[in-house]
């Protein structure tokens, strides 16, 4: 069997990343990946400016301890004031461009307007340069703000407009087509026949695909036969970049992906060395135009699909989408819990991180499982071979770094 490792690096190596190029408005770029790195044009600040509301000074003038000024001018914000003559000072509001000849900024709560007059007190003696923002401070003309492959959160979208980028180059959204297979499966709202269960892997993986950005199309549950797989197949090869199904990925008399496959493209199978998890298929699927379409196929029990696509599907299309770091963190966390009985497989095992900052594990391990998920904050990626006692420190990665876009 493969390590999850060895089939990682396997699959990362065959993404080709799409090159398709879009053009957004900033303000619709959200969760888009940038095609090209962004430089900026201009400063940021753009020019020296305060960090408080208070008064503009010249050090100089006020190191003597406290000092009585003739307020000269008054700055807000978006104005300009006029240059700062020795023994005054400027009135000023955060934000606001430093006058000509101050070199720092006393807050307002540091000094007493004299009644009745035009005069301060400050009650301070400041070092060049308080509460000053410096030209370029954050950001300097000709710099590179956003790498090619990064992936526009609302953060990153600020920046942009902070250098006054109204549009961004960003990639085209993955296209990706699902399909489920067994006769066995029915739609929440459908009465259940004897033998039938919901299909909860269509939700699953479709919110999934949702939350990393993709565009959708799904063709639902295909029954089971080779002829009705090979032409969902072909369908659904026209127009995609990845085709993903769930179940039908063994090798029995009812499971016909292989076969599908290997008739339409060609075919990996993969026995996977991993709890829960185990069988993957990846390959291609031929294109009647020519060129091909990615193929993942998923088991079928409902965790060992949740699991097989964050470990798998996410860091492939994240490599299909030009994102170069595709690899979740990791966090070293107490066990609160043993685990006496070590697998010769690479488990990854549910648990939730308890009030006292260690983890709780899920008591039941199954792949069948599905309120596991729910009620765990994260999967403990525990090696072959390995126990746990409880105070061990594991590895601990939270579903908040393999749910959502990288």
């Amino acid at each position: 069997m493969l390590s999850a490792a060895e089939a990682l690096e396997f699959l990362l190596a065959a993404a080709r990343p799409i090159q398709d190029i879009e053009t957004l408005g900033t303000l619709e770029a959200n969760g888009r990946i940038l095609a090209a790195p962004q430089t900026s044009q201009l400063n940021v600040p753009p020019m020296d400016n305060t960090q408080m509301d208070g008064y503009a000074v010249r050090s100089a003038d006020c190191a003597g301890g406290p000092a009585t000024l003739r307020v000269s001018q008054r700055i807000p914000a978006g104005q300009v004031g006029q240059p700062l003559q020795p023994g005054t000072a400027a009135r000023i509001f955060t934000g606001a461009m430093i006058p000509e000849g101050a070199d720092a900024v006393v807050m307002q709560e540091q000094c007493e307007a004299v009644s009745g007059t035009d005069m301060v007190q400050v009650n301070h003696a400041p070092e060049p340069g308080e509460w000053i923002r410096r030209t370029g401070e954050d950001i300097q003309a000709g710099s590179v703000i956003l790498a090619a492959g990064t992936r526009l959160r609302a953060q990153e979208l600020g920046l942009a407009a902070s250098v006054g980028l109204a549009t961004v180059p960003v990639l085209r959204k993955p296209r990706v087509a699902v399909f489920f297979t067994g006769d066995e499966l029915a739609m929440p709202g459908e009465p259940l026949k004897p033998g039938a269960i919901y299909n909860s892997n269509r939700f699953t993986l479709r919110g999934l695909l949702e939350n990393l950005g993709c565009d959708i199309t799904d063709y639902g549950i295909v029954p089971d036969s080779l002829e009705a797989t090979r032409d969902t197949l072909r369908r659904a090869a026209a127009d995609h970049d990845l085709i993903i199904t769930s179940g039908g990925v063994s090798v029995g008399e009812e499971d016909h992906i292989k076969p599908a496959v290997e008739a339409e493209g060609r075919l990996n199978m993969w026995q996977i060395a991993i709890k829960p998890g185990k069988p993957l298929a990846f390959g291609e699927v031929r294109r009647d135009t020519g060129g091909t379409a990615y193929f993942l196929g998923l088991p079928g029990n409902p965790v060992s699909s949740f699991v097989t696509f964050l470990l798998f599907v996410r860091p492939f299309l994240l490599r299909l989408q030009g994102v170069a770091t595709v690899t979740p963190r990791t966090f070293s966390m107490r066990a609160d819990f043993a685990w006496p009985k070590a697998d010769r497989r690479n488990e990854f095992l549910r648990a939730r991180i308890n009030e006292a900052g260690g983890l709780d594990l899920f008591p039941n391990q199954s792949s069948a499982v599905l309120t596991s998920t729910v009620w765990g904050d994260g999967l403990i990626d525990n090696p072959p071979g390995q126990t746990i006692g409880k105070g061990d420190i594991v590895r601990f990665i939270p579903f908040s770094e393999l749910l959502y876009q990288g």
